[in-house]
Parts: structure tokens; C-alpha cells; sequence
């Protein structure tokens, strides 16, 4: 039986709230703190549109289970969080606008648990970061309390690896890196991740651990980027291109991603965006890394002209068409549409004039052109772009999808899901 922990987790998002409920499944008493106070709301009522699984449980599922035995609660209220619990695990995210990150939440968030830090309370960031970030922002911002880092309290920093849909596996069985800012603030935060954590922790610099979560997101965007390079030769010398990787990852030394309609969600195309600052401030130059960032975001453009030009040679106009988008989400198999390319896939679409129609039952945000139904999408539709795998779309009946699209219908697949046969009905493009 683990020693029982008073935790609480500051910022309910996608990481946030299945590693409150980590630690509460585990004993902990844990607070979850987040501003939303519509969220808050939802989540004390058990309400939760996360697509996480756990032993054949919803995370809404889990969240029920933990509220009803008391093991968690949400709040918007720091005080009311610091009666309760001497851990904080800080998982609020940095978006980034233009290149720029914004430090705005994280540092609304540290100026907000200043005030109600207390004498022996450990404090661990748990986000990807701008190097440097938690001993030059969150250290001064947290000792506005009076309190001593390393001295009257703890602080250190753990890599956040997980990925969406896989949270409550990962945060047991991923293995972390972390660091203190001295010794003490290292064994604390070493003993709260712990209490979830069954995998190896590496300690290191607090500065190395930063580092190294931005590299280790940025090597697969830059991984992504060589493949899209690929498919492109593969689709002019007639090469299909997942049988090329799938025939290349046979080589035990060679581990290539697979292409898509873009690299989306809050990590991989932020990464580059969190090393560049901390790059231009000691004078160092990145450009293959630009210069892969600077590809993966003209995919979109790509299969937008790809479509167009499809859809010219059977004498149509993108800007006069009807275009059906399957998948809104920024991944397969997931409800988190934040910087999803489909988006910016509709987006283009829309700038050409193409009336667009979006499916995506996961994805619970509104837009003017989501559709409601897999058909509304499909009726008298010109085009098809198949962009994000839910589980409704593995059990689509193809023939029937291309009788409710207008005659000679261009399709792209950027999933490789949809069968070769098709391609007797209709234009199939795969990237």
C-alpha cells in the first residue's frame, strides 16, 4: 500500500485531467485547478469528452468513480486547493501565435500559487517548455511569496511525454526525465512521480531535461518532413509509398513516420517554436530544423492543390465543388482538434470557394462547416478528403459513400484506408 499524497494538478486539459485521475486511482487526495470555470463544472459532474481508455474504462468512466469516492475534486480556487494538499504538479500548456510562444497562462498560473505557497510544499512544471524556463520564469514568479526555492520550498521540472489516447498507460509505464533545483527539490519530486510512475526516472539538469523534451519532439517533426520528401518521389515514380516505409522500417536501425495531411496538436509543431528563443538569445542557427517545420505546413496547401488539379482534368472547378472532409481531428482516433491541419485544409478550401462539408464525430467543438452526418457530408459532394481515422470511419461502406458524391468524384486518402478498387469509381489520390 503506497503512502497516501495530497497533490494537486494545475490545468485540466489533455494531460492535466488523466494525470489527476492517475494519482487519485493510485489513493492520492488529489485537487485538480483550472480558470474554466465551465469546465470545472463539467468535470465535478462527471461530464469529460477525452477519447482515454483505462482496463476497458472512459476516462469519463474513471472520473465518476474517483468523485464519488472522494479521491478528487476540481476548482478554480488556488486557497481552496492549498488547505488540502503540499504537492503541485503544474500541466498548463504554452500555445504559440506567429512563432511566438506565449508564457501568458504559465505565468498567470505561478502568480496565482505564489500567494498560497507554503513552507515545505513541492512545486513540479510538467510542461513543454522554452529551455530555461523553469529556473528564469517559474522560480522568481513563485518566490514573489516570500518563500525560498530549494530552501523553504521544492521545485523542479519532469518531462511530459505522453501521447493522446494513451495517457493513463504512459504516465505508469513511460519513462521520465527530471531535474531539481538542488538535491532535495529532486528527491521530492522524484517521490510524486513515483506514486504513479512504474517506469525508470532519469535525473539530470533541470536545463537538459527542458532540452530534451523540445528535441525529442522536434526530431520526429523533422522525421515527418523527410517523409513527406519521400512520398513525393514515391508518388512520381509510381512507388506506393507506405509499402516504401513499411519495407524500409524492416531495417532494424530505420524507424520512419507516415505521411499525413500534416503534422498537428500542441507538441510537434510548437516544438521548434519552444527551442528557437533560447536559440537566437546565445546566437545559434537552426535552418534544417526551420526548413522542416517550413514543409510540414505547406501539406496543406499540397492536398488542396492536389484535389484542384484532380478535379480540373474531369473538367470541374474547386471553386464551384462541393468537398466532403472526413477527420477533424489533429490525429487518429482522438477528440483534440487544436492545431489540427484539417483545419487548415478547410480553411484553404474555403479561400479557393469550394463549399465544404467536415464529419468528424469525436470532435465535440462546432464549426459553420461540420457536418452532423457522415451522409450530410457526402451528399452532392465533388471531392473527398480523407484526413483523420475515427472508429465510425472503419466501417464505412465505400460503395455506398461514392453514390451519394456527384459523378466522377476525386478522392484523396491520406490515411491509405480507403480500398484500391475504388479507383474504378473514382479519381483515388494517396499521398
Amino acid at each position: 500500500m503506497k503512502k497516501s499524497l495530497n497533490v494537486a494538478v494545475i490545468g485540466l486539459g489533455f494531460i492535466g485531467l488523466p494525470l489527476s485521475l492517475s494519482y487519485a486511482r493510485n489513493g492520492a487526495h488529489v485537487v485538480g485547478i483550472d480558470v474554466n470555470e465551465a469546465l470545472i463544472n463539467e468535470i465535478n459532474q462527471g461530464i469529460s469528452y477525452h477519447l482515454e481508455y483505462y482496463e476497458g474504462k472512459s476516462l469519463a468512466d474513471i472520473l465518476k468513480v474517483q468523485l464519488e469516492a472522494g479521491r478528487f475534486k476540481a476548482t478554480t480556487s488556488y486557497a481552496d486547493a492549498a488547505r488540502q494538499v503540499d504537492h503541485y504538479i503544474i500541466t498548463v500548456g504554452i500555445p504559440v501565435k506567429d512563432g511566438d510562444p506565449n508564457l501568458h497562462y504559465l505565468t498567470a498560473a505561478c502568480e496565482s500559487l505564489a500567494p498560497v505557497l507554503k513552507k515545505g510544499d513541492t512545486v513540479i512544471l510538467r510542461s513543454t517548455v522554452v529551455p530555461g524556463t523553469t529556473e528564469e520564469l517559474v522560480k522568481p514568479l513563485l518566490e514573489k511569496s516570500g518563500l525560498v526555492a530549494g530552501e523553504d520550498f521544492y521545485l523542479a521540472y519532469a518531462s511530459e511525454r505522453i501521447a493522446e489516447g494513451r495517457a493513463f498507460e504512459e504516465f505508469i509505464h513511460m519513462p521520465l526525465a527530471m531535474g531539481g533545483i538542488n538535491e532535495q527539490s529532486a528527491k521530492r519530486a522524484h517521490d510524486v512521480l513515483k506514486f504513479v510512475t512504474e517506469a525508470e526516472v532519469t535525473i539530470s539538469d533541470i536545463k537538459v531535461v527542458e532540452t530534451s523534451k523540445v528535441i525529442e519532439n522536434v526530431q520526429r517533426d523533422v522525421n515527418i518532413a523527410m517523409v513527406q520528401q519521400f512520398a513525393r518521389f514515391a508518388e512520381k515514380a509510381g512507388i506506393d509509398t507506405f509499402e516504401l516505409i513499411r519495407v524500409a522500417n524492416t531495417h532494424t536501425r530505420v524507424n520512419l513516420l507516415t505521411p499525413g495531411p500534416g503534422v498537428g496538436g500542441y507538441c510537434l509543431p510548437n516544438a521548434l517554436y519552444y527551442l528557437l528563443p533560447k536559440a537566437k538569445e546565445i546566437g545559434v542557427e537552426l535552418p534544417l530544423l526551420e526548413t522542416a517545420r517550413q514543409i510540414n505546413d505547406h501539406i496543406p496547401q499540397m492536398l488542396v492543390n492536389m484535389v484542384q488539379e484532380e478535379l480540373r482534368k474531369r473538367g470541374k472547378l474547386l471553386a464551384t465543388s462541393k468537398v466532403a472532409v472526413l477527420g477533424l481531428a489533429m490525429k487518429d482516433f482522438s477528440n483534440d482538434d487544436r492545431i489540427s491541419p484539417p483545419h487548415y485544409v478547410v480553411d484553404l478550401l474555403q479561400e479557393a470557394g469550394a463549399t465544404v462539408a467536415a464529419y468528424d464525430p469525436a470532435v465535440p467543438s462546432r464549426y459553420g462547416y461540420k457536418a452532423d452526418r457522415l451522409e450530410d457530408a457526402l451528399n452532392g459532394a465533388d471531392a473527398l478528403l480523407y484526413l483523420t481515422v475515427q472508429e465510425e470511419f472503419l466501417e464505412i461502406n465505400w460503395d455506398e459513400s461514392l453514390s451519394k458524391m456527384n459523378e466522377n468524384p476525386v478522392i484523396l486518402d491520406a490515411k491509405n484506408r480507403i480500398p484500391l478498387r475504388i479507383a474504378e469509381k473514382a479519381a483515388l489520390l494517396r499521398i
